[in-house]
């Protein structure tokens, strides 16, 4: 991870953005040497969120607390995928 202070950042955010957008390389932005926020790629973290949700499934599929779920025929009506095959 690229650590860049804030002050520095300002004259090179069009640059660091492309970085994590393109590279998805994260940078943290330090203010008196001390991270202060972190500039991640979307992707990195609909990755992360994605993984969270498989994560909690397992874990409630593992306690027996799923309860009924959606029938795939209806996930298909609500995304607008039309018939089921």
């Amino acid at each position: 991870m690229t650590e860049i202070a804030i002050s520095a950042a300002c004259s090179q955010l069009d640059d660091l953005v492309r970085r994590v957008a393109y590279g998805r390389e994260t940078i943290a932005l330090t203010d008196h040497g001390r991270v202060a926020a972190l500039l991640i790629s979307p992707q990195v973290i609909e990755d992360f969120e994605d993984a969270l949700a498989v994560a909690d499934y397992q874990r409630r599929k593992a306690e027996g607390t799923l309860g009924e779920g959606i029938p795939h025929k209806e996930i298909r009506r609500m995304l607008g995928l039309g018939r089921t095959p």
